[in-house]
């Protein structure tokens, strides 16, 4: 199935895409707003595939093999040519509308169009095209080579066809795909991470018990890789303010309302593991 595969956004996500497609033997435009964006986009998949030879489990020649197959670019048009455009920028829905829309404008008639959002509705960002049923979920999980979870969500108007091409290209870059049938905001995975970081965090913000000993607990007693604090720290605690605020938007749910430790945590830079600091500290 290899093709092309156009990822916007060179940031974790869009670069970690990047990568395990470029891998899989996919030819990847991968595009920002600077050169800037796209150098360190590189140099993090660089690294990325370095621990990955270190460690065996890929050889040298295919490291660089998988490098040479990327190509960056600031110039959306650049996306013209992709048979999947996987987007990966901020997640507002005016950003990802814009991005569509000229997208659409952009793409061949037949291109799967893929919104690598977390939390907004796909029906939402897919309005703004001439070609709903060509766009779909395809929400990876960061960091994107070590995780194998795509979660693919159907918009209102997504197409069978469109569906099954975003899972064979999801599986083929090594993916085990789960499927949301009905466009809720939050989809499955973001709803059910948001509900528990939101009590977590109120749990902690009220003295009830400490970061580290609710970690434990969940690992502990609930038999969780990571603690949900430790997850958020991982995945971001802005971006996880953001998803649980669209949820709440959408659906008026109280459960959804972000305690206010988060929100003065996020206001004063404490983003987690990507700042240094988060619920835990973190050295360079």
């Amino acid at each position: 199935m290899a093709g092309q595969v156009a990822v916007i956004g060179a940031g974790l996500m869009g670069a970690g895409i990047a990568q395990v497609a470029a891998v899989a033997g996919w030819q990847v435009t991968l595009r920002d707003l600077t050169t800037e964006a796209t150098e360190r986009g590189v140099s993090g998949i660089r690294a990325s595939l370095r621990k990955f030879t270190e460690k065996g489990k890929i050889s040298e020649a295919d490291a660089d093999a998988a490098l040479a197959r990327i190509t960056t670019t600031t110039d959306l048009a650049a996306a013209g040519d992709a048979d999947i455009v996987v987007e990966a920028v901020f997640e507002k829905l005016d950003i990802k509308q814009e991005v569509f829309t000229a997208l659409d404008g952009i793409c061949k008639d037949t291109a799967v169009l893929a919104t690598n959002t977390s939390a907004i509705p796909i029906t939402q960002i897919a309005a703004v095209t001439k070609r709903p049923e060509q766009v779909v979920g395809t929400h990876f999980f960061s960091p994107v080579p070590m995780m194998k979870l795509c979660e693919l969500v159907r918009g209102l108007k997504t197409s069978d066809e469109t569906l099954a091409t975003a899972r064979g290209f999801a599986e083929e870059i090594g993916k085990t795909c789960v499927v949301v049938n009905r466009d809720v905001a939050g989809f499955a995975t973001t709803r059910l991470i948001c509900a528990l970081v939101m009590e977590a965090v109120a749990l902690v913000e009220n003295g009830v018990i400490s970061a580290e000993d609710l970690d434990v607990a969940c690992k502990l007693g609930f038999g969780h890789a990571m603690g949900p604090l430790a997850t958020t720290d991982l995945t971001g605690l802005d971006v996880l303010l953001n998803a649980t605020r669209n949820i709440h938007t959408d659906t008026g749910d109280a459960k959804f309302f972000p305690p206010e430790l988060l929100s003065r945590m996020v206001a004063a830079g404490d983003y987690g593991r990507k700042t240094g600091k988060g619920f835990y500290e973190y050295e360079g």
